[in-house]
């Protein structure tokens, strides 16, 4: 036992620390926070001005024991938390639970898990930042008045089992908010003309047009699009101008938590917990061949772009010793900070820019290396210089008509040498001088339809969040994990949808806590808890500003608001007592139940049918289903006597290679029918009319 008693929160991280320390250090973890509200009850003395009764959770006895075991034995002890918000409140009940003074410098910060790192932590302990765990405690009891205030609510008028949220339920409205503005779009035609057109050498460019009478032009039928062709093909095509020059693009500045989790949500299909729960891995620490465990990563709950001194020059020598001095950015730009980031912490960087990601690529599994190369190169390249284009404009003119074609060709790879998902593809168009005449090939119509608004994916739901200041970075994770726990949002391939529970739920909060959803009142919220941060604000006033309209929105409700009920009739017969079925709402969606319950309790899932027989058994139907995440999957639906399932929907053909089943795929950047043997490369282009009706 060291003689220095050193507590983290994450047993894998104790023992990456340990090893730094020494024999001296004693590191043991408290494996989260050990005091937190009761479960069983409110826990918040509204009458004494919201006092909080805190205890120890239930299953960290053991925990807490082992840690006055070794308080006891200690000289000095470090409270080495996470370095936020939460951190520093886990660090003030552990000072609690242990009798350590509140003025005493015992917390230690780092923001990264590197030897020196640590070490020169240590140095410098400082005493526990109050205002953090108070900004904290104000979050805390605000979610929980909300939380344990109006989900009593919800089970009494509509059924066991659902909550609300501060933030949850302004995430399920925006989710709601957007599958209503799918519905209500009424798609539109339009058309685009586009001329193809030949330069005195005969070299071919496409240009598309733009204005007439120089204002921008609609064309909404067929007819108008035939009129403008037959104007076109009466004058000729007169080159206006041609512009040339370089065009800079500049790297993306480091990820922040929320660039990080949708940069991997649009590169590997990462879920936000998914990318959450690898880089916790990579900033704990992995064991790297021949050097030991080590945090590969800064700390991963960030919204600062910041990158320290001794990062960049490590990084500037890096680029110039292996590239060149051509490609090291060669002046910063001053970034304007977001009044809602903290920046508190640096970006999320790899703690050595010389750890490259290939070198060590055998020391991390496959999620690992993904994670871990994204963010160095990311890195590496927000210090490199520009990407420079040789870039051309072109317009032509055609009577009242204007076309217009640009294109460009990379001149200067710049920080796409390094950052690769970047990359343009050339778009190169022949060359023509001014007053030049332009032989025509060929004129192309093209029908477009307007499309309505996307569905929020993961990626795209945080990205808005932090925008529109909802919840700060620790929080995006867990909160799309709630609403999706709950039942509230069920995915459909990378989209959020929202299910019938959601419509439900998300009225009731409209119509009685139109406050608790609204984004400007949670951004504000939120504002309020950097405040309190900043010393600008008293935590508890928060809290009575906030409790006093609430009451009375609650009173309201309970009054008001008249009981759901959810069942609904059919005319399917129960197969054990004869009597219908009636259509239930459970955790995982609607099932069948028997209306003579309790005296029979049969229940039956309810399965969606495609329209296509099992291409296994035959006698079954392929039915949707869903897994405990709300993934969607089809199988038979006599399931269990017939195992067939696949993640993509039969189209009830056989492949006329191999015979295996056909299969839609359909993702971001692909909708075909393919062969669901992978080692048959059957494919079939699905048309525009097709894709249009899927």
């Amino acid at each position: 036992m060291g003689k220095y008693l050193v507590i983290v929160e994450s047993p894998a991280k104790a023992k990456t620390i340990e090893k730094f320390l020494g024999k001296n250090y004693t590191v043991k973890a408290s494996v989260g926070h050990v005091r937190d509200l009761p479960k069983s009850k409110m826990g918040i003395d509204i009458e004494n001005d919201f006092e909080p009764n805190y205890i120890t959770i239930r299953g960290k006895g053991p925990v807490v024991k082992e840690l006055r075991k070794a308080a006891k034995k200690a000289e000095k002890i470090f409270l080495a938390t996470d370095p936020d918000r939460e951190g520093e409140a886990i660090a003030w009940h552990l000072s609690f639970m242990l009798g350590i003074d509140i003025k005493e410098k015992c917390r230690v910060e780092f923001h990264e898990i590197t030897k020196d790192a640590i070490r020169a932590a240590i140095k410098k302990p400082k005493e526990i930042n109050m205002k953090l765990v108070d900004a904290q405690q104000a979050r805390r009891i605000l979610d929980r008045l909300v939380g344990y205030s109006i989900s009593p609510i919800l089970w009494n008028k509509v059924k066991k089992g659902l909550s609300a949220g501060r933030v949850q339920s302004v995430a399920t409205k925006l989710i709601v908010d957007r599958e209503e503005s799918i519905k209500a779009f009424n798609s539109e035609e339009y058309w685009s003309v586009h001329a193809s057109l030949l330069n005195k050498l005969s070299e071919l460019s496409v240009y598309d047009l733009a204005l007439k009478n120089n204002k921008k032009i609609e064309i909404k039928s067929i007819e108008e699009a035939e009129n403008i062709k037959k104007d076109i093909s009466e004058n000729d095509f007169i080159v206006e101008s041609v512009e040339k020059k370089v065009k800079k693009r500049s790297p993306y500045a480091c990820f922040t938590t929320s660039s990080l989790q949708q940069e991997a949500a649009n590169r590997y299909g990462f879920s936000t917990k998914k990318t959450m729960i690898i880089a916790q891995q990579l900033y704990e620490g992995i064991n790297i061949k021949k050097n030991g465990t080590i945090g590969l990563i800064t700390y991963m709950r960030t919204d600062s772009t910041r990158i320290s001194n001794e990062a960049k020059e490590e990084l500037s020598s890096f680029i110039v010793e292996n590239l060149s001095e051509d490609y090291l950015k060669k002046s910063v730009k001053k970034t304007t900070k977001k009044k809602t980031t903290q920046d508190a912490h640096e970006a999320i960087r790899p703690t050595s820019v010389l750890r490259i990601p290939l070198e060590i690529e055998g020391s991390l599994s496959k999620d690992q290396y993904k994670l871990y190369k994204l963010i160095w190169e990311r890195f590496v390249a927000s210090q490199m210089a520009d990407a420079l284009y040789d870039s051309i404009s072109v317009k032509v003119k055609n009577g009242e008509y204007l076309f217009k074609s640009s294109g460009s060709k990379l001149k200067f790879d710049g920080f796409l040498k390094i950052y690769s998902y970047s990359a343009t593809k050339d778009k190169e168009i022949a060359e023509v001088q001014v007053n030049e005449k332009l032989k025509s090939k060929n004129i192309d119509l093209d029908q477009h339809f307007t499309q309505p608004p996307a569905r929020y994916t993961e990626a795209s739901l945080v990205k808005y969040m932090e925008e529109n200041g909802i919840g700060r970075p620790s929080t995006y994770a867990p909160t799309i994990g709630t609403i999706i726990g709950r039942g509230y949002i069920e995915r459909e391939k990378k989209s959020l949808k929202p299910t019938e529970l959601a419509y439900i739920i998300n009225e009731i909060i409209v119509n009685y806590f139109t406050s608790i959803v609204s984004v400007d009142f949670t951004a504000s919220l939120e504002n309020n808890l950097d405040n309190v941060e900043n010393d600008e604000l008293e935590w508890k006033s928060i809290i009575r500003d906030f409790y006093s309209p609430f009451k009375e929105m609650l009173e309201h409700a309970d009054k008001e608001l008249d009981k759901i009920d959810l069942t609904e009739e059919t005319d399917i017969v129960c197969e054990k007592c004869g009597a219908f079925m009636n259509i239930k709402h459970g955790r995982y969606g609607k099932f069948l139940a028997c209306s003579n319950y309790p005296e029979c309790s049969n229940t039956k899932a309810i399965l969606k049918e495609i329209g296509v027989h099992c291409p296994k058994c035959e006698s079954g139907q392929v039915v949707e289903r869903k897994t405990r995440k709300y993934k969607t999957f089809y199988g038979c639906s006599t399931f269990p006597d017939c195992n067939f399932v696949s993640w993509n929907r039969p189209i009830g053909r056989l492949c006329p290679i191999c015979s295996d089943v056909l299969v839609e795929r359909k993702t971001k950047k692909i909708h075909r029918i393919e062969c669901a043997n992978k080692e048959c490369k059957y494919i079939e282009e699905i048309n525009n009319d097709e894709k249009q009706e899927a």
